[in-house]
C-alpha cells in the first residue's frame, strides 16, 4: 500500500508491536489489529504450544489484518538460543545460545545455527527474529545478558554476530542486533531497574559500538534499545530508548543506520516506573524509534496507540517523521515478502529437527564444552558409585523460564557409569536444601555438581554445597551450565567444566566430555580471572578468531 493512501492512525499503527496471552486470537489481540491498526505482534511461550499450533495462530492473525490492510504483521519472537529461547519443544530445532558459540569460536556453525533457526522459525509464520544480542559481556555481575552474549571482546562478538545475522536473513528472517549502544557492563537489569554504562565516549566507541557498526555493515534489518543510561552520549539523566542524542544523532546520522529501529519493551522499569508507557512511547518516538513494543497489557499497549496520535495530532511529533519510519517498515515487510502466508502441508512436521540440523547443534555442543582445570578427576571412574546434583529452574524470571527438563548430564552419564543417581534441587537453595544435599551425597564415591549462576548471591545455597561437598569428598566435578564465573566461588575445587546452557545436547555433550569419549575443545569467550583468561581451555582446539 502506497503511504499516502494511509491515515494517521494507520500509520502509527505500523509503528506499535504488541503481545497478547493465550494460544488462539483473542478479543485483545483483535481489537488492536482492527480498530488501532497493529502492525507487529510479538510471540512468548504463553503463545506457543507445538509447531502446527505456532503455524495456525501466525495465519489467523495474518488474515485478521488482512481483512483491513494488504499490510502484512511482523510477527515475532525472542528466540536467540540455549537459555534464552520461547520455543524448545523436542520436535524442533533448539540452536545453542550464543556463548556456546563464543566458545567454538566457529562462524561458520553460528551461521548455520541461524539459517536453520530462522527457516523453521519461517515455517510457522514467525518472520522476525529478536536476535542475535551483540551485546559484549565485560561484566561478571550482569544479571541479564551473560550466556547471551557471544564474549568479551569485540571481534568475537562482530564475527558470530554478523554470521547469525546473515543466517537469519538469509532464511528471509529479520535480525534484530541488539540492544544498543550495549548492555553487557552493567550490573542492573533493566526489566527491574535503570542502569548507567558510565564509560567515556572513546572506551565505547572502541569497545561496545564496535559490533553494532559491523551489523550496520552486516545489513541487519533492525536494531534495539537498550534501556540503560549512557551519560557520554546523553548528559541528561534518559536511558538510551529515549534519547534523541542516541537513537537519532549516534545510530542514525553519525552511524548512518538506514534500518529500523525497534525499543525494547516499554513495560519494563527502567521505563514503566520513571516515564509510564504511553510517554514512554512518545518520548521513544520523538528519539528516533520507529517501532515502539508494548509486550503485555492491553491498557498499556491502548494508551501508547493514543498517546502517539494524540501527540502527532498536536505536532510533538511531525508527520515527516512518522511517515520516514513508516517507509522503512513497509520496504522491509514487502523486501521479506512477509504477506505470504505460512501453510502446514503434508510433511510439514517432517521439515523440522532434520537430521542435518540435529548435527550441527551437536556439532556447537561438542566443541562447546571448555575444560577449566583438572587435577586428576577425569575421566569418570565408570565402577565408582557416582551422584549427580542438578540444579532445576524452578523461579520464573525475565531471564529464566522454567521448563520441566527430563534429559540432564546425569541421563547422559547412565550408558556409561555403572550406578549414576541423581539429586536434584533448586537453584535458590535454602540452608535446609544444603543440608539435605550434602547428607544424601554421604555415601558416594564421585560427585558431579551441575551449578546454575551460582555466581550470583541469590544462589548462595548452590555454593555453600559445593564448598562443603569439596570439604567431604575427594572426587568432586563441578560443571557451570549458565554464566560461566561461578568458579570464582569456589576456586579450590580440583575439577571445573563450562558449558553456558544446560539443554539436553550440550549435557550429552559434557556427559562424553567427562567419561572420556571426547576432549573439550571450548576455549573461553569471557575471563573468568587472572588465572583463567580468555581462550583459555585444557586439551581445547587451537582455532582462535583471527
Amino acid at each position: 500500500m502506497n503511504i499516502s493512501e494511509l491515515t494517521l492512525e494507520q500509520k502509527i499503527g505500523q509503528m506499535v508491536m504488541c503481545g497478547f496471552k493465550g494460544l488462539e486470537v483473542d478479543e485483545n489481540i483483535t481489537t488492536l489489529i482492527e480498530k488501532h491498526h497493529l502492525g507487529g505482534i510479538i510471540y512468548f511461550r504463553r503463545n506457543l504450544d507445538n509447531k502446527e499450533q505456532t503455524c495456525k495462530l501466525s495465519r489467523d492473525l495474518q488474515l485478521i489484518s488482512k481483512k483491513k490492510t494488504d499490510i502484512p504483521l511482523f510477527v515475532c519472537i525472542d528466540q536467540e538460543g540455549g537459555m534464552v529461547a520461547r520455543i524448545d519443544w523436542d520436535d524442533v530445532t533448539l540452536i545453542p545460545g550464543n556463548m556456546a558459540l563464543g566458545a567454538t569460536r566457529d562462524a561458520l556453525l553460528a551461521y548455520d545455527a541461524a539459517r536453520i533457526c530462522g527457516e523453521e522459525l519461517l515455517k510457522m509464520g514467525i518472520n522476525m527474529n529478536f536476535a542475535p544480542s551483540v551485546d559484549i559481556n565485560n561484566n561478571a555481575n550482569n544479571p541479564v545478558i551473560g550466556v547471551r552474549s557471544y564474549g568479551e571482546r569485540p571481534d568475537l562478538v562482530t564475527e558470530l554476530g554478523n554470521a547469525q545475522i546473515r543466517g537469519l536473513q538469509d532464511a528471509n528472517v529479520s535480525a534484530t542486533a541488539k540492544h544498543f549502544p550495549g548492555h553487557g557492563d552493567t550490573a542492573v537489569d533493566s526489566h527491574h531497574g535503570l542502569a548507567s554504562v558510565a564509560h567515556d565516549e572513546q572506551r565505547l566507541t572502541n569497545l561496545e559500538l564496535v559490533p553494532f557498526v559491523q551489523a550496520i555493515s552486516a545489513g541487519v534489518d533492525l536494531i534495539m534499545t537498550a534501556h540503560v543510561m549512557f551519560p557520554a552520549f546523553e548528559p541528561e539523566q534518559r536511558p538510551a530508548t529515549v534519547s534523541r542524542r542516541v537513537l537519532t544523532d549516534l545510530l542514525r546520522n553519525r552511524l548512518q543506520y538506514q534500518g529500523i529501529i525497534v525499543t525494547d519493551c516499554l513495560e519494563m522499569k527502567a521505563i514503566s516506573a520513571v516515564y509510564g508507557v504511553a510517554e514512554g512511547a512518545v518520548l521513544s518516538v520523538e528519539a528516533g524509534a520507529d517501532i515502539v513494543l508494548v509486550s503485555h497489557r492491553f491498557e498499556e499497549q491502548t494508551a501508547a496507540f493514543e498517546a502517539l496520535v494524540a501527540a502527532a495530532r498536536s505536532g510533538r511529533i511531525s508527520e515527516a517523521q512518522i511517515d520516514a519510519s513508516v517507509e522503512r517498515i513497509l520496504n522491509l515487510k514487502q523486501r521479506r515478502q512477509m504477506d505470504i502466508l505460512p501453510e502446514i502441508t503434508a510433511d510439514f512436521a517432517e521439515q523440522f529437527a532434520t537430521p542435518t540440523s540435529k548435527a550441527v547443534v551437536e556439532q556447537i555442543c561438542e566443541k562447546s564444552i571448555t575444560l577449566i582445570k583438572d587435577e586428576g578427576l577425569l575421566p569418570l571412574q565408570p565402577e565408582l558409585k557416582t551422584l549427580v546434583i542438578w540444579p532445576e529452574v524452578r523461579e520464573h524470571t525475565e531471564v529464566d523460564e522454567p521448563i520441566e527438563q527430563m534429559y540432564t548430564v546425569a541421563t547422559g552419564l547412565q550408558p556409561y557409569i555403572k550406578d549414576v543417581t541423581e539429586y536434584r534441587i533448586g537453584t535458590y537453595p535454602n540452608a535446609d536444601d544444603v543440608a539435605a544435599a550434602v547428607q544424601f551425597a554421604a555415601d558416594y564415591e564421585q560427585i558431579v555438581v551441575v551449578t546454575y549462576n551460582a555466581v550470583s548471591q541469590l544462589h548462595e545455597g548452590q555454593v555453600e554445597i559445593v564448598k562443603q561437598l569439596i570439604n567431604q569428598h575427594e572426587r568432586v566435578i563441578v560443571a557451570s551450565s549458565r554464566n560461566p564465573y561461578d568458579l570464582n566461588q569456589f576456586d579450590s575445587v580440583k575439577t571445573y567444566l563450562c558449558c553456558y546452557e544446560n539443554r539436553p545436547a550440550s549435557m550429552t555433550a559434557l556427559a562424553e566430555v567427562l567419561v572420556g569419549r571426547k576432549q573439550a575443545e571450548g576455549k573461553l569467550p569471557v575471563t573468568i580471572n587472572a588465572e583463567y583468561p580468555y581462550g583459555h581451555g585444557i586439551n581445547g582446539s587451537k582455532q582462535t578468531i583471527s
